[in-house]
């Protein structure tokens, strides 16, 4: 059976876990991370030795980088209908899923931080707004695309690309600060909640 290594709250375990549901596999789950077993302990380290999570194993085999996690069980474990082996369909559901990963990612991160987590490190107002304004920006961009689909973010089908572009849409909700009308994102937003796995893994929360 699967093991995954990472507290179930972490946006990048989430991530594990929704693709699991996706493909109807079953796991084992160990509590690693702030507030649970550290992930500096040598055991985690000799596994991953960046200590970050999540972290797969798979019998022998080790893996780290939630990205790589979930294209490997997509690859294994009979996932070609979330991401394809045709190189086209496939390197769009890698496009998006690289755009959330850097663009996306770094837009919010400040003002998650900031307003999400009331981290007391990332309370510079100007900071906070060139974040905000940022991932609007970013958000816009992923509006007009969904717009275009009228569906998911690599087209018509549910992907592996909506796993990591949808968790980053419900931090945009949960996070509190005004936000643009972006009516193509709320749509897809409840589109993606008729999906069990979003329900139990991905709107169940901005930690």
């Amino acid at each position: 059976m699967l093991k995954i290594l990472g507290k179930a709250s972490s946006i990048n375990v989430r991530k594990v876990l929704w693709t699991c549901a996706e493909l109807n596999l079953p796991f084992d789950r160990e509590d690693w991370g702030s507030g649970f077993r550290a992930t500096t302990d040598p055991a985690f380290l000799r596994l991953n030795p960046n200590a970050m999570v999540p972290v797969l194993r798979d019998g022998d085999f080790v893996l780290w980088e939630s990205n790589s996690i979930i294209r490997y069980l997509a690859g294994e474990h009979g996932g070609s209908h979330l991401y394809p082996a045709a190189p086209k369909p496939r390197a769009r559901v890698d496009q998006w899923m690289d755009w959330q990963a850097t663009d996306l990612n770094r837009s919010w991160s400040y003002a998650f931080m900031a307003l999400a987590r009331q981290s007391p490190a990332h309370q510079d107002a100007c900071a906070i707004e060139a974040s905000c304004q940022d991932w609007a920006r970013c958000m816009r961009i992923l509006d007009q695309r969904l717009a275009e689909t009228g569906a998911h973010v690599a087209g018509e089908a549910f992907t592996l690309a909506d796993i990591p572009v949808g968790l980053s849409v419900n931090r945009w909700f949960e996070t509190p600060f005004d936000k643009p009308a972006l009516p193509a994102v709320a749509a897809y937003y409840d589109r993606l909640a008729k999906r069990e796995g979003y329900r139990q893994y991905g709107r169940n929360g901005s930690a």
